[in-house]
């Protein structure tokens, strides 16, 4: 179907065509088997050559007899009827044309074709690497912050030392203190031993003096 409306197409400038007068120029024989080229405007002269649908010939005089002085392509000149000289190629070799210019067109598709799935595959491709590299950014991140972690313990141990040895030295001030105060506090106690010893020994020396006084006088009283 598609065909024959393509050579509808193709045949209709030609039909419209070949009811205009024949102008001198470029023309060529329309879709006939055969027609001849005589050596004068009418069936009565000698044949001189016959040309096939399609052949191309040059008018070199239009008249208004039917008839047209040409010349071939190999250099032959008569008379043809007007009627069989169209100004455009036939439609066979328009749709020989059209059909090569198809195919081209097919394989110019064909072509697109390839390239399109050529390119979806690399696409596909680079997807799959841009996937991979995705995912080995964020192995090469976790390192990264692993080993910042690591890099940073060492000043984490290193500012922890610095406040173990602050708090140590805090300690040892404190335990100084205290054992200032404890020998302080010893020293004032040994003191009020010292005080409480000496008041004891003091009391017994005068418990010592006083009481044979006391003895003394009691007897003295006795007596009386």
């Amino acid at each position: 179907m598609k065909t024959r409306y393509l050579l509808f197409l193709l045949c209709w400038p030609l039909a419209a065509a070949a009811e205009t007068h024949v102008q001198p120029g470029t023309m060529y024989v329309s879709d006939q088997l055969r027609i001849t080229v005589r050596t004068g405007q009418g069936n009565q002269h000698r044949i001189i050559k016959t040309l096939k649908s399609g052949d191309k010939v040059e008018v070199l005089e239009a008249t208004d007899t039917g008839y047209a002085f040409v010349r071939t392509a190999d250099g032959t000149e008569g008379w043809v009827r007007s009627q069989y000289l169209v100004a455009e190629p036939i439609a066979r070799d328009r749709l020989a044309a059209a059909e090569a210019r198809l195919e081209r067109l097919g394989q110019r598709v064909a072509t697109l074709r390839e390239n399109l799935a050529e390119v979806k595959a690399e696409r596909a491709r680079l997807q799959k690497e841009n996937a991979a590299l995705t995912r080995k950014v964020a192995a090469l991140e976790k390192q990264v912050e692993h080993l910042n972690q690591v890099a940073a313990r060492p000043i984490q141990l290193d500012k922890e030392n610095k406040r173990l040895k602050e708090q140590n030295l805090q300690l040892e001030n404190d335990l100084q203190l205290k054992i200032r105060e404890n020998q302080v506090l010893k020293d004032r106690s040994d003191r009020e031993w010292f005080v409480i010893g000496a008041a004891v020994l003091l009391g017994g020396i005068l418990l010592g003096l006083v009481l044979p006084k006391l003895r003394i006088r009691r007897r003295s009283s006795w007596d009386l």
